[in-house]
């Protein structure tokens, strides 16, 4: 009579699914982007900074169409100036003494603060509003460009661009041609007052 075949030893148990067997080392998942990097590459490409030609013609668009505006405002106020400025001379002739002139005073002044504050209501009709509603003035839109801030990619605020017009209106042209040594966003200095760049 036949000895029955010794049983097949019991397999062992397999390691749970996603647990590293005994002394293996666990494998450490290669770090991904994050879709939200990769949309902000996109948008940082889709919105590239614009270069310094077309703002200047922009800015050169704009200016005049505030110069035109300061003239407009100026020039029924210059008779009104010119004959205070020649009655100040006329008198201080006829005193017969050496007589300093002043071409500002209270009067002149008064026409002066008349002209600046139309330019600054001007100012904020035809740029701030603009710049904040759309991201464009009259010379950005002619010239295919736009301002937006750094950290929506949006046209900015009111207040920031209101802030980026006064800074600009304050330091000129100096402070805008910084742009042609910042990077990447070539930035001037009243775009890093408010946050904002020029882009095509």
């Amino acid at each position: 009579m036949c000895a029955p075949a010794p049983a097949d030893p019991a397999p062992a148990d397999p390691a749970p699914v996603g647990v590293p067997a005994e002394g293996a080392v666990p494998a450490v998942p290669a770090p991904r982007r994050t879709d939200h990097a990769v949309f902000d590459r996109m948008a940082e490409r889709a919105v590239r900074p614009a270069g310094p030609a077309r703002r200047l013609l922009a800015r050169a668009v704009d200016s005049a169409v505030l110069g035109a505006v300061a003239v407009a405002v100026a020039q029924p106020l210059v008779p009104a100036v010119t004959a205070h400025v020649e009655a100040k001379v006329e008198a201080a002739r006829g005193s017969g003494h050496t007589v300093t002139v002043w071409l500002l005073d209270g009067t002149t002044t008064g026409y002066l603060g008349v002209v600046l504050g139309a330019v600054l209501f001007f100012g904020v009709f035809c740029e701030v509003l603009p710049t904040a509603r759309w991201g464009r003035t009259l010379g950005k839109k002619l010239c295919g460009i736009r301002v937006l801030s750094v950290a929506t990619r949006r046209p900015p605020s009111f207040g920031a661009a209101l802030r980026r017009w006064l800074v600009y209106a304050l330091l000129g042209l100096p402070g805008s041609l910084w742009c042609l040594f910042d990077r990447p966003r070539r930035q001037g200095w009243h775009d890093k007052a408010a946050g904002t760049y020029v882009a095509r």
